[in-house]
C-alpha cells in the first residue's frame, strides 16, 4: 500500500476509534479536506499532521507509525520502533 493510502486508512481508523466525526475537526480542518485526506486524494503538511494528531489526542508519531505499519505490512511495530530509535541515536 502506498503511503498516501496508508495515511488515509490510519487517520480514518484512529478518528473512528476515538468516536469522532469529520465535523468534529472543524477547528483544524474543513470536513471536505478531512474527507479528501481519508480518501487519499490529498496529502497533509507536517503542520496539518500535528493539528490532526492534537485533535485526535495522540502524538503525531502515533499517526505516522500506524501509517507506516499499513504501508509496510511485513514490518511489526517493535521492529519499526527499534529502527527509529537506532536511527535517532545515530544522528543525535
Amino acid at each position: 500500500m502506498d503511503t498516501k493510502r496508508a495515511f488515509a486508512k490510519a487517520l480514518k481508523q484512529i478518528r473512528k476509534a476515538k468516536g469522532l466525526t469529520q465535523e468534529d475537526f472543524s477547528l483544524v480542518s474543513s470536513r471536505t479536506y478531512l474527507s479528501l485526506l481519508e480518501r487519499a486524494q490529498k496529502s497533509p503538511t507536517l503542520e496539518k499532521i500535528d493539528d490532526l494528531a492534537e485533535m485526535l489526542g495522540i502524538s503525531p508519531l502515533t499517526l505516522l507509525t500506524l501509517t507506516y505499519l499499513y504501508a509496510k505490512p511485513h514490518q511489526n511495530i517493535d521492529k519499526l520502533l527499534t529502527n527509529v530509535a537506532k536511527e535517532v541515536d545515530q544522528v543525535v
